[in-house]
């Protein structure tokens, strides 16, 4: 139709992108003038409005400003669009996150307002003035918020119907909460978890001389009787293939997969590189996700550890029947500090006591150091502990473990 090359594109890339939503800054270079168009709801009073586009290239995004380029544009969807969208077509999760929902959580799953980036074939529309809530408040939401990213990879990598084929064809997982029990009953003191870890984002590299297997090796030496392997890779330098290095090195203890689940794919990743247990954080599950996960952990034949931080947060896991196997972790989430007397508060709660009356197997996480540490949490209810950094930091984790508990 005659129309200059770059107002083609702009028109393309709106017709895509839809009517609503859409956010459109035109400047004045090639001789365009400048004009906006808001679509899709006021705007923010409190935003400042900075389009920009994002080039995909080999080396890597190159953002170009509105002059450069002729134009600037934004993609956004309203919030009754990406509400509409049900979670089990991405997830696997029950559909729809009510406000209740929201409300358990301490951490948020996904950025508030949207992510500020969002590809687009060769380009990624981004919004850089979006507010404050949408920067992650804590490290642990961070984690979670890149999660997304990471299992939409694996997902390409691999698809769950070929990762649940996969699972069918693996050993079977070995009982890692009786294995808990029978240890406590034989020797009269919480039975260990040792933690394989390489790094933490507050600690950086723990373990220099990182070799999962070694370490695995000389914890089961030591007299740990499950291990928990870290595999969260950006943030802990973790691998879901040090629990199948693990296993095929000889290892026989009952392995926990670290992970920060999200969706049930990672339950299936779990079981498909041999883990025997997986995390489930009550901070970032609501309870009908925690419900829908642990249905999804029995049915592989696993065995699901759910942490909690606050006797509200044990209260609520407390009304999921699945439950039985219950993490207590020292670290606030609000400041990261870590104090044992967090799990003495809550074992003392009423809480605490309805997971003694029910005979479930209490894990205490964080802050053990010395044989006091283990002693004291014994002492509070827990028939188990989780130690990482204590251990890990060591040379000669066998005889760190064997001193840890006075043997």
């Amino acid at each position: 139709v005659g129309l200059p090359s770059h107002l083609l594109f702009l028109l393309f890339c709106l017709a895509m992108a839809g009517p609503s939503g859409v956010c459109v800054s035109m400047s004045r270079a090639r001789g365009v003038s400048v004009s906006r168009a808001h679509c899709g709801g006021a705007r923010h009073p409190s935003r400042r409005r900075s389009p920009a586009i994002i080039r995909r290239s080999g080396r890597g995004l190159d953002q170009s400003s509105s002059s450069s380029l002729g134009f600037a544009f934004v993609c956004r969807a309203t919030t009754e669009e990406s509400e509409s969208m049900p979670a089990s077509e991405e997830t696997g999760l029950p559909k729809g996150e009510s406000s209740e929902e929201e409300e358990e959580v301490f951490i948020r799953r996904r950025p508030p307002h949207g992510r500020p980036r969002n590809p687009c074939g060769p380009i990624d529309f981004v919004v850089t003035d979006y507010v404050e809530e949408n920067e992650p408040r804590n490290i642990l939401e961070e984690i979670v918020w890149y999660k997304d990213t990471e299992i939409a990879a694996r997902k390409d990598a691999m698809p769950l119907t070929r990762l649940a084929a996969g699972v069918k064809k693996a050993p079977p997982p070995r009982d890692f909460l009786a294995a808990l029990k029978n240890t406590y009953k034989e020797t009269n003191q919480p039975a260990l978890i040792a933690e394989v870890k390489k790094a933490s984002p507050s600690k950086g590299v723990i373990q220099p001389n990182f070799d999962p297997v070694r370490i695995a090796k000389a914890y089961e030496a030591g007299g740990a009787t499950c291990l928990s392997v870290l595999t969260d890779e950006k943030f802990f330098q973790g691998s879901f293939s040090y629990l199948r290095e693990i296993r095929a090195a000889g290892v026989t203890c009952p392995l926990l997969c670290k992970e920060f689940v999200v969706e049930p794919y990672q339950v299936f990743l779990a079981r498909f590189y041999g883990a025997d247990a997986i995390l489930l954080i009550a901070a970032v599950l609501p309870n009908s996700d925690l419900a829908y996960l642990l249905k999804v952990v029995k049915s592989l034949g696993m065995t699901a550890l759910v942490e909690v931080h606050t006797e509200g947060e044990l209260e609520r896991v407390l009304s999921i029947p699945e439950v039985e196997l219950v993490g207590i972790n020292n670290r606030d989430l609000g400041t990261f500090e870590v104090t044992l007397e967090t799990t003495k508060r809550i074992m003392e709660s009423k809480q605490g006591q309805e997971c003694k009356d029910r005979d479930l197997v209490v894990v205490g996480e964080s802050g053990i150091f010395t044989l006091d540490d283990v002693n004291f949490t014994q002492e509070c209810g827990c028939r188990s502990i989780l130690v990482g950094e204590s251990l890990v930091k060591e040379n000669d984790p066998e005889t760190a473990i064997k001193t840890l508990f006075g043997r």
